[in-house]
């Protein structure tokens, strides 16, 4: 099986970023607070207006633009990359909708391809850890979000889903697949609005964070849940939400780490 790792990164990134972004967040001066607030396309302009208010010479100090330009995007980036990732959350799962209804199938053919599924709705879906016959009811919460990270983690890390599926279906310690991995779309979606992926994206990502890395993200989660599930052996199914908790309160203390930075590799 694959390998997650923790990583400590000695970087301009984590600690350095939230230093600077508090600096500008509670700066009296109205160009600096403005700092935080501007879009990509606007990061450039904003670097020489900072520069220009602290008197800092451009062609003698280069290296201070180029830390400022990439901090400013960083910090523009995860508030970019949160407003996407609602964007998504909030797009239901529409089985009128065509590639919705694509996905969905890509799914199962990605987990089960020498199962075929025998119609839409089905009693089938219990195989990759959905409750009804009816996959669509169980994305309410995420949305499509849900579905879209389910597929991304089983298309770049199929050997991994395919193992974590085949454990799933422990009779003892096994899990519903599907729930857990939606349960965990919102595990990873609740730590980027409360802002505990900071220092994680500051010091992985180099300038603006994308969907990409959120997923990737979420694949650490799933990859992690399951060697946590089999750790610790739970009595039963029942246990799920106190397990989920303990694993959440496990993943948000090495996210405190300002050198954290959270990656599955194969």
């Amino acid at each position: 099986m694959s390998e997650s790792h923790t990583t400590h990164k000695e970087s301009v990134g984590g600690e350095h970023n939230l230093r600077f972004e508090n600096s500008l967040t509670y700066s009296k001066n109205k160009v600096l607070q403005k700092a935080t607030q501007v879009v990509e396309s606007e990061v450039d302009r904003c670097v020489e207006d900072i520069m220009r208010e602290k008197n800092i010479n451009p062609e003698k100090d280069t290296s201070f633009r180029i830390c400022m330009r990439t901090c400013l995007l960083q910090i523009t980036g995860y508030k970019q990359l949160y407003l996407d990732v609602e964007n998504v959350r909030k797009r239901p799962y529409d089985s009128d909708n065509a590639q919705h209804e694509k996905l969905l199938l890509k799914l199962w053919n990605l987990l089960m391809p020498k199962s075929k599924l025998k119609s839409r709705i089905s009693k089938q879906w219990a195989d990759i850890g959905f409750q009804g016959d009816d996959p669509k009811t169980d994305f309410r919460g995420m949305g499509i979000l849900g579905l879209i990270n389910l597929v991304y983690f089983s298309e770049k890390y199929t050997n991994e889903a395919h193992q974590i599926l085949s454990r799933a279906n422990h009779p003892r310690l096994g899990y519903s697949y599907a729930i857990v991995g939606i349960n965990l779309t919102e595990m990873a979606y609740s730590l980027l609005k409360s802002e505990a992926l900071k220092f994680h994206l500051y010091n992985f990502v180099p300038g603006m964070p994308t969907m990409e890395h959120f997923h990737q993200f979420y694949c650490y989660l799933v990859y992690e849940f399951d060697k946590f599930w089999f750790e610790e052996e739970p009595e039963s199914i029942m246990y799920f939400n106190l397990y989920r908790e303990k694993f959440h309160e496990k993943i948000k203390g090495l996210l405190m780490d300002c050198n954290v930075a959270l990656t599955l590799k194969i």
